[in-house]
C-alpha cells in the first residue's frame, strides 16, 4: 500500500433511521483473503436505503459503512493486480461487513470483479443489476417474442429503461409506462410513453401480450386487467406498493401467468449477459440513466430516490 495515503473518508452509519456521517479515519487494513479498493463511485440503491433504516433482513452491526455496489481501482490485493479497474458486489458488502460507500473498501476478493479499462466507474458500479433483470426479464421469465405488445411499467427507471431498449430489440411493440409527467421524456425509444393514470387498452394500442413490471403497487393491479389470456407478467420491483390484492375467481378467469424476476437465484445465469451489456453500454448502443451526486451530497441522492423522482440509477463519485 505504498504511497496510498494514511487517512480516508467513509460514510459511517451510526443510528438506523439516520442518514450515515461522512467521517475520517484511517485506512483499514487489509486481511488476508480480502482485497483493498480505491472507490471512485457509488451505487445508492433502495436496498442500501432500507440497509441504513433497519428494514432489511441482513443487518451489520454498528458503526458501520453502507454500499452495497461501488466501483473503483484494486490499491492491493493478492488476487487481482494493482491498478486494475473493479466493481464490488456481494461478499457481504453493505449488509454483514462495510461497504463501499468509503473512498477506501476492503472487501472479500470474491466481492471484487474486473470492468473493461475506461468504463465509467458510476456505469460500472450501476449496470449489473438493471441489465442482469432486465435480460433475465425479457428474454427467460416473459420470453417477449417479435410481434407483441409489452408494457414496461417504471419505464423511465434503471432496470424499466434497459428493459424496454431490450424488449424492443426482441421485436416487440413497447408501451412505456411511468407515474409522473416529467418522466415521460426520459422513457427510452422506440417505446410509447404513457402515464400509469392514463393507462388503458386505448392508450396501450390494444390488449397486452407481456407486462413486466418494475414498481409493483396500483400500477401493476391495472396492468394485469390489460393483459390477454394466456398472457405473462414478469413481477421485478414494488417500489410503489408491496401488496397485489386480487379476486381468485376474476384471476383464474383471466388466466394470466404471474412470474418473479429474482435476480439473487439468477445472478451467476446472467453474469455472461450483463457483460456483453456492459460492453454495449460502454459503447453507446445502450443507455442507463445515472444521476450523479458528490460524496459529500447523499442527503440529496437519498430524498430523490425516496421521493421518487430520480430518473434511472444514483450513484455518489468520489474525487
Amino acid at each position: 500500500m505504498s504511497g496510498s495515503p494514511e487517512v480516508s473518508r467513509a460514510l459511517v452509519l451510526e443510528r438506523f433511521g439516520e442518514l450515515p456521517r461522512l467521517v475520517t479515519r484511517p485506512v483499514p487494513d487489509r486481511p488476508p483473503g480480502h482485497t483493498l479498493v480505491r472507490v471512485r463511485a457509488a451505487q445508492v440503491g433502495h436496498l442500501d436505503l432500507n440497509v441504513v433504516d433497519g428494514e432489511f433482513g441482513v443487518l451489520p452491526d454498528l458503526p458501520a459503512v453502507p454500499g452495497t455496489e461501488a466501483a473503483g481501482v484494486v490499491v492491493a490485493s493478492d488476487v487481482h493486480p494493482e491498478g486494475t479497474a473493479v466493481r464490488i458486489r456481494g461478499g457481504g458488502a453493505g449488509l454483514s461487513r462495510d461497504g463501499g460507500w468509503a473512498e477506501h473498501a476492503v472487501v472479500r476478493d470474491t466481492a471484487v470483479v474486473p470492468v473493461p479499462p475506461g468504463t465509467d466507474p458510476a456505469l460500472a458500479c450501476c449496470f449489473f443489476s438493471p441489465a442482469g433483470t432486465a435480460q433475465a426479464a425479457v428474454h427467460t421469465v416473459a420470453a417477449i417474442r417479435p410481434g407483441e405488445r409489452v408494457a414496461v411499467t417504471g419505464a423511465a427507471g434503471a432496470v424499466g429503461a434497459l428493459t424496454v431498449q431490450l424488449a424492443a430489440r426482441a421485436g416487440a411493440e413497447v408501451i412505456g409506462v411511468v407515474g409522473r409527467p416529467a418522466k415521460l421524456a426520459s422513457v427510452p425509444p422506440p417505446a410509447k410513453p404513457v402515464l400509469a393514470s392514463e393507462l388503458t387498452e386505448d392508450t396501450a394500442g390494444g390488449p397486452l401480450d407481456a407486462v413486466i413490471d418494475t414498481v409493483g403497487g396500483a400500477v401493476l393491479a391495472t396492468a394485469l386487467g390489460l393483459v390477454r389470456g394466456r398472457g405473462r407478467a414478469a413481477l421485478v420491483g414494488y417500489t410503489a406498493g408491496r401488496e397485489l390484492r386480487l379476486d381468485l375467481a376474476d384471476f383464474l378467469l383471466a388466466d394470466v401467468s404471474l412470474l418473479p424476476v429474482n435476480l439473487m437465484t439468477r445472478g451467476a445465469e446472467v453474469a455472461a449477459d450483463a457483460d456483453r451489456l456492459l460492453a454495449e453500454l460502454n459503447a453507446g448502443e445502450l443507455t442507463l440513466p445515472i444521476e450523479r451526486y458528490p460524496f459529500d451530497r447523499l442527503d440529496e441522492a437519498a430524498g430523490r430516490l425516496r421521493g421518487g423522482e430520480a430518473v434511472g440509477k444514483v450513484a455518489l463519485e468520489i474525487d
